[in-house]
């Protein structure tokens, strides 16, 4: 006689409930309750115990352990998420640390980089200030150097006016005072004595026009009359001094020649400071301005005259240059003409043609260009049809060559798996004590494909594919 085994599904099987018996309902008359007696029944012949079914047992087993493995694959599952979320929250983490920490690395460098700028700034600002006070000092300094040397000319010029002035009124006065006694004794009559008012009109004479003379150049007036005027009263004072002097031996030679020089002297003096008071007057440029003038004129000329003459070589050089140039260019498109010509005489004509019809003087590039597209339909100028057949044929072959997988002969799934490690002859085998059942499969078990594989299978399902798509 078999008995049930002690576990069901892994767990004790339960305890056998108690038989108490049938139960009746209670039946109540007035206020006494009367219970009914059970009817006595037979007794059940002895249950026999049931086979043990091996077959659900290893099923039951079998089920325990796939919940048990799909409950273990869960826990890794999430423990797997769990760990990959707080391990993207980490690296989430670190890149925002890591980018914080750039940001912050990166204002502070523009806040030096500012600073920078700004004290460059400042620096150039006070360079410039201290630029512009040196300037202005100088401007300054120059100022008051180019015043004071003013300044100092107009003392000069001053001073030598004094002195001239009063050099020439004490030459005149000088003469004066030689050519008067002469006079004197000249013109001495005892007989006649208001001859001797003669010598105070003739060397008057010359001084009265002198300051005629003056007057004219005050008052911006001709003073030619008045030059003349004076040198001709001089004159005649000279001549009587002299000739007195010649004939009177009272007198004597010398006295009469130097009364002469003195009549003359005087007044060419003060004539010659007049003229020098009205050129200034009438700003008459002197003598040395004149001939300053006379330079810078002549030398402004000869750099005129200097440019013109660059500007000519200039010109003429820029002509031969573009000569040569428009020879050169003559020559290389001939040579390009007949190239052309011998090697493409179909595209030629073309070009020819299409250049006769555009007006051009020669076959320019764009010309050509577009007679070759007419003729052989490639925008390319130099390019065939069976070129660009051979170049295609090429490109396709080196693509082959290249993107093949080196080892033929192994299998596309073997070549992208690693080897697998060998088991040891004494291990026992997984599926031999659990029905035949094969192990459950858990996420991470299998070595993952290589990148390569995915390339690959695609390059293989389209050399598949090119057949049927032909036909």
């Amino acid at each position: 006689m078999t008995t049930a085994p002690p576990e069901v599904n892994g767990r004790p099987r339960p305890a056998a409930l108690p038989e108490l018996g049938d139960w009746r309902p209670i039946q109540t008359t007035g206020n006494a309750t009367v219970w009914e007696k059970p009817t006595p029944q037979p007794e059940p012949a002895a249950e026999q115990a049931p086979a043990v079914d091996h077959v659900a047992l290893a099923e039951a087993e079998a089920i325990r352990q796939r919940a048990a493995a799909e409950a273990d694959a869960a826990r890794v599952k999430a423990e797997a998420e769990a760990a990959a979320e707080i391990k993207a929250a980490e690296i989430k983490a670190e890149a925002e640390a890591e980018k914080q920490r750039i940001a912050n690395e990166r204002a502070a460098m523009k806040l030096e980089t500012d600073r920078a700028t700004h004290a460059k700034r400042l620096a150039d600002l006070e360079a410039q200030r201290a630029a512009a006070e040196a300037a202005a000092e100088k401007t300054r300094k120059d100022a008051a150097a180019e015043a004071q040397r003013e300044a100092d000319r107009g003392e000069e010029r001053k001073r030598t006016e004094e002195l001239w002035k009063w050099g020439a009124r004490a030459i005149y006065a000088v003469g004066l005072v030689i050519a008067a006694p002469v006079q004197f004794l000249a013109f001495w009559d005892e007989e006649r004595p208001f001859l001797v008012a003669a010598p105070a009109l003739l060397e008057g004479l010359a001084l009265v026009l002198a300051f005629g003379a003056a007057w004219a150049v005050a008052n911006r007036r001709d003073v030619a009359p008045y030059r003349v005027g004076i040198m001709i009263g001089a004159l005649i004072a000279a001549g009587i001094n002299l000739w007195h002097g010649l004939d009177d031996p009272a007198i004597g030679v010398n006295a009469g020649i130097i009364g002469a020089i003195a009549s003359l002297g005087g007044p060419i003096v003060l004539m010659a400071y007049e003229h020098g008071i009205a050129q200034k007057a009438d700003d008459i440029p002197s003598g040395r301005e004149r001939r300053a003038a006379r330079k810078a004129i002549a030398a402004e000329a000869k750099a005129k005259e200097k440019a013109q003459r660059d500007k000519r070589d200039a010109e003429m050089n820029a002509a031969h240059a573009k000569a040569i140039a428009e020879a050169r260019a003559k020559a290389e498109q001939e040579r390009r003409d007949a190239d052309r010509k011998a090697s493409h005489p179909d595209v030629w004509q073309v070009a020819d043609a299409m250049r006769s019809a555009r007006g051009a003087e020669h076959v320019t590039e764009q010309i050509w260009a577009d007679a070759w597209y007419r003729v052989t339909g490639s925008k390319h100028v130099g390019i065939t049809a069976d070129i660009e057949a051979q170049t295609r044929a090429a490109q396709a072959r080196m693509k082959a060559a290249t993107e093949c997988p080196s080892d033929d002969g192994a299998s596309q799934v073997g070549s992208q798996k690693p080897a697998r490690p060998k088991k040891d002859p004494t291990t026992p085998d997984g599926r031999r004590f659990n029905g035949g059942i094969p192990p459950l499969r858990t996420p991470g078990d299998t070595a993952p494909y290589h990148p390569v594989t995915k390339t690959l299978a695609a390059e293989t399902a389209r050399q598949s594919a090119a057949p049927s798509d032909a036909n």
